[in-house]
């Protein structure tokens, strides 16, 4: 999801930033005395953005008022959909691997992430698992979210995580400490007749 985040809000910028400059241009240029072409919005430096006629022209018109309202709904919850995911908190993507010479080397953090879901989701009892590694590159943290199957004991699966997969990936890392918060949630299933 950063990637296709990183992608809109690169073209987003980019229009916005295009349309602004044209328009910006365009005024400037017609205000200092250039001769505009005849196609053009603006006629003369004293001409205004929109006239009372063009203002007023579709506002008796049926459709006029759902168009405008649908077009600023969408508007809008383009617009809050854009700033939610810019405000979240995004993944570390890379790690800081102490090499023992003084240099240290740089592990993707999608990488460590994938890895670590992998190895999570071999562990007994687990259906699925998924990493998010956030925090710094010298010291980043994990979220790891369990879905755990039907009658596996929590603290089993925890320990296993802590012993096994967390273990290898601090070592393989190289870090002193990798803080982890794990959140577990149950495979929903039907409920069981007892005869």
């Amino acid at each position: 999801m950063s990637a296709v985040l990183r992608v809109v809000n690169r073209v987003l910028i980019g229009l916005v930033g295009l349309v602004l400059l044209v328009i910006g241009g365009s005024v400037l240029a017609v205000g200092l005395g250039l001769d505009p072409p005849s196609w053009w919005i603006h006629d003369s430096r004293h001409d205004v953005l929109l006239s009372d006629a063009e203002r007023t022209r579709w506002r008796d018109d049926g459709w006029w008022w759902p168009t405008v309202i649908a077009v600023l709904a969408v508007l809008v919850l383009l617009a809050l959909w854009w700033l939610t995911a810019n405000l979240r908190r995004h993944r570390l993507t890379e790690v800081l691997v102490d090499t023992g010479d003084g240099e240290g080397a740089l592990l993707r953090g999608r990488a460590l992430e994938t890895v670590l879901a992998n190895e999570a989701a071999t562990l007994e009892g687990v259906h699925r698992a998924h990493v998010h590694l956030r925090g710094r590159r010298s010291a980043p943290e994990t979220r790891v979210r369990l879905l755990l199957e039907p009658h596996v004991d929590p603290g089993t699966a925890l320990n296993d995580l802590t012993a096994q997969a967390l273990t290898h990936a601090r070592n393989s890392a190289g870090l002193a400490e990798l803080p982890t918060e794990v959140r577990m949630k149950g495979v929903k299933h039907r409920a069981e007749r007892v005869t």
